[in-house]
């Protein structure tokens, strides 16, 4: 049995090339049991003529699946599916669990779930003003360097890097580029042994607390500040929130019973603001007087296009009292999972056994993809037009703004990516987000970033990140009509 061209479909719009999108089609029907062992596909010339593409793209496709197994070529016949194809699985009937059998509150205490995060929306890409934070602007990415660095992680001189189990260690090629190039732009001076790769920033904060506190010792972080970090306190019991001001944390405000600030110096999360360095000072010398440590989430340093960015805090840190934590989220592309925390000796010693016995270490494809973007000359190009680009959007936003009465606090004086906003007297941010949801708008919602819920129904947060800068005055426009509506 010969089957019809006409069965198979692509989609010039979905994720892949023309190549692989005829390969899962196939194998997709092969394993489904729609393609049987021994039919005969139709012919390279046919199949391209049905689906409007270059006949060497089918060719290829079939060639891959031959050496997969999926299918044979016969001298002068064309392909079929081979005998060695997968069998398709017998669909097996579902049956549902029995309810009422295990009473899951006592087995689980449900914080977890419970935590006030910042809700990412699935989709945002349909809605025409999404002013969210920290999503991929596909216009600013560089595909095309990506996918080479990708392919020559995958060859064959890196087999190791790929393939091996590094145990406790990371990827050599990629420490050495931090310590020799991405650090010291930040004025800090650091060695292999001082830097740990973790997946995503997250994954640092969480080794830090599991490692640091823990008998009766009790943490201080910024106020409204990153859900993220309060949710890995709260499993602590060991949260100590200290409010912000116009200049980021004061140190003054520090109980006394903190033995570990968490704080984001350079763009306070989410205001946005810059901490002076008279302030960090002041913090180095209280974290001394009083023997305590301090982490710095240096998430956004790379944003900042207004001023140059100031030195992290690690770089003043003259006892290795700061653990300084770096991601390549913002900078790259947030589903990379990709950060880094670096510390004394001691310290990353002991988180590399702790990040051991849980996920051993971050794919080695991924550090040596990343290892080889950076070493390139494909970051720096990357960070330049994204600064020249958020530098832009920055304007015309904050023009916007103004010229619709609507009141951005504060902050991002060196840069960033988003505004910290105060609604007006009597409009709950929450309702004004779900209201703009159906006017094409997406907005945060400032509740997620404080302490206790109610302060942060006046404010939300206002990106430009994922939302080019000719469609951001219609946007501010269509949220300052929404707020006057609810006022």
């Amino acid at each position: 049995m010969t089957l019809s061209a006409d069965t198979f479909f692509i989609d010039p719009a979905s994720p892949g090339t023309l190549q692989s999108q005829i390969r899962q089609s196939i194998t997709a029907a092969v394993l489904a049991g729609r393609l049987r062992k021994g039919e005969r596909l139709p012919s390279s010339r046919a199949l391209a003529q049905h689906l409007g593409i270059a006949r060497i793209t089918v060719t290829l496709a079939f060639q891959d699946l031959v050496a997969d197994g999926y299918l044979e070529s016969r001298d002068r016949s064309g392909y079929f599916v081979a005998p060695t194809a997968p069998l398709a699985e017998a669909p097996r009937r579902r049956k549902p669990l029995p309810p009422g059998q295990i009473d899951w509150a006592q087995w689980l205490d449900m914080r977890h779930g419970a935590a006030r995060v910042v809700e990412k929306e699935v989709g945002w890409q349909r809605f025409k003003y999404p002013f969210i934070y920290g999503q991929t602007d596909a216009t600013l990415f560089n595909h095309t360097s990506w996918r080479l660095c990708a392919h020559q992680a995958l060859g064959r001189r890196d087999f190791d890097a790929l393939t091996a189990d590094y145990g406790t260690h990371d990827d050599p090629m990629l420490l050495d580029y931090i310590a020799r190039h991405t650090l010291p732009r930040r004025g800090i001076s650091a060695a292999p042994e001082n830097i740990l790769i973790t997946i995503g920033a997250q994954n640092a904060l969480w080794l830090i607390c599991q490692l640091l506190l823990g008998n009766g010792r009790q943490a201080a972080f910024e106020n409204p500040g990153y859900p993220g970090l309060r949710a890995i306190l709260a499993q602590f019991g060991a949260a100590l929130p200290v409010d912000v001001d116009e200049a980021g944390l004061p140190p003054e405000a520090l109980p006394h019973s903190a033995r570990l600030v968490f704080v984001t110096p350079s763009h306070q999360a989410p205001s946005t603001v810059t901490m002076p360095m008279a302030r960090r000072r002041q913090l180095l010398a209280l974290a001394k007087a009083r023997n305590m440590l301090i982490v710095e989430d240096d998430y956004e340093f790379e944003m900042s296009f207004s001023n140059p960015p100031t030195p992290a805090l690690k770089s003043l840190d003259a006892e290795g009292r700061v653990i300084y934590v770096g991601s390549f989220s913002k900078s790259l592309f947030p589903g990379l999972r990709l950060g880094y925390l670096v510390a004394p000796p001691e310290f990353v010693a002991e988180a590399r056994a702790l990040r051991a016995t849980v996920l051993r270490h971050p794919p080695g494809h991924i550090q040596r993809t990343v290892a080889y973007f950076l070493a390139l000359g494909h970051y720096d190009a990357q960070i330049n037009r994204m600064r020249a680009t958020f530098k832009d959007r920055r304007t015309v936003m904050r023009d916007a703004l103004a010229a619709n009465g609507l009141r951005a606090l504060r902050g991002g004086v060196s840069g960033g990516t988003s505004f910290w906003m105060q609604t007006a007297e009597g409009v709950d941010s929450s309702a004004l987000a779900a209201a703009l949801r159906h006017d094409d708008v997406l907005i945060e919602p400032g509740d997620p970033f404080f302490a206790e819920p109610g302060p942060g129904g006046r404010f939300y947060r206002l990106a430009y990140s994922s939302i080019d800068a000719a469609r951001i005055p219609e946007g501010i426009a269509r949220i300052a009509r929404a707020e006057a509506a609810l006022r």
